[in-house]
């Protein structure tokens, strides 16, 4: 099992592409599940090699139930299984099962919720809290208003290279999921905080090539998903609502342009879709304005205003 989830690790990280989140969180759910079919087996105490071939469906079905008794929640019961969906699916390709144990296992039912949206007051307040002129506090600012300005996901912020930027045109070049690239507007004020940024670096360290990550770390090295998501939630802490993650900014993007008219296609290809249906999501974050338009256009939306009861006789 040790052996194959090497191997299934390696073909995230080269074929796939996948981000360092995901190849981390899928190394970890993998070997969660070895060692509960170790601990599960005839003799627990024994450390004994799992061969990938010997894992059954039933085996699976009783590790999800497992850990839906500790109390896991129903999105990451969904992410596990997917998990183990693409590791089995690997090894049949690979020739190293000859079956996918994973194949007939339904996902947990999971709950319709609607993504956080920032207020547009939030959001403005947000991308100023970042104050100072130390290069960390721009670097913050910068990241911020990217992540605004743009929709990017936190993983296509922060594989951002100087090059990738074209300020001449006021656009960005964002590297996606399972290698999709898009080319996406970024606005004057994110590119006025980028360039702070980096003209604060460079009175410290001189002329930067433009392969150089955008956003650095205290170490000059790129900046993690995980170190965006902290400082995203220790600077949004602040707001009315509490903090919020990276994706927030993202739902927040999308549903400030379709509130101010953009059409749905159109969003669709700035946050790098494949389904209209994932987008279509935002249409319930708009309400406010779909029902002020339609206010405003349907000449039967409003009652007629009752006429006033002065002046009337007595009956």
């Amino acid at each position: 099992m040790d052996d194959a989830i090497r191997a299934f690790m390696t073909f995230l990280a080269v074929e796939r592409q996948a981000s360092p989140e995901t190849i981390r969180n899928y190394r970890s759910d993998l070997r969660q599940l070895t060692a509960f079919l170790i601990q599960a087996g005839p003799a627990p105490q024994v450390q004994r090699p799992l061969p990938v071939g010997d894992v059954t469906t039933d085996s699976l079905r009783a590790y999800l139930h497992w850990l839906d008794r500790k109390g896991e929640k129903a999105s990451s019961l969904a992410r596990k299984l997917a998990c183990l969906r693409s590791f089995y699916r690997f090894h049949v390709r690979e020739g190293t099962v000859a079956k996918n144990p994973a194949a007939d296992i339904r996902s947990p039912k999971l709950p319709k919720t609607l993504p956080r949206v920032l207020t547009k007051d939030d959001a403005n307040a947000l991308m100023e809290f970042p104050n100072g002129a130390a290069p960390l506090s721009l670097r913050d600012r910068a990241i911020l208003e990217t992540l605004y300005s743009t929709g990017a996901r936190v993983s296509e912020a922060v594989g951002l290279n100087l090059g990738d930027l074209n300020r001449t045109d006021g656009l960005v070049h964002l590297r996606g999921k399972g290698r999709k690239e898009r080319i996406v507007p970024i606005g004057d004020v994110a590119l006025q905080a980028i360039q702070t940024y980096r003209d604060s670096l460079k009175r410290v360290g001189g002329r930067i090539p433009s392969i150089t990550p955008l956003f650095l770390n205290h170490r000059g090295g790129r900046l993690t998903a995980r170190s965006v998501a902290r400082l995203v939630a220790r600077y949004s802490s602040r707001l009315a609502g509490g903090a919020v993650s990276p994706h927030a900014l993202r739902h927040s993007y999308a549903t400030h342009l379709l509130d101010e008219g953009a059409d749905l296609r159109s969003i669709q290809e700035m946050l790098g879709h494949a389904s209209l249906s994932t987008t279509q999501k935002y249409t319930h974050l708009a309400t406010d304005q779909l029902l002020a338009v339609y206010d405003r256009a349907h000449p039967r939306a409003k009652t007629a205003t009752a006429p006033s009861s002065k002046g009337r006789p007595a009956s």
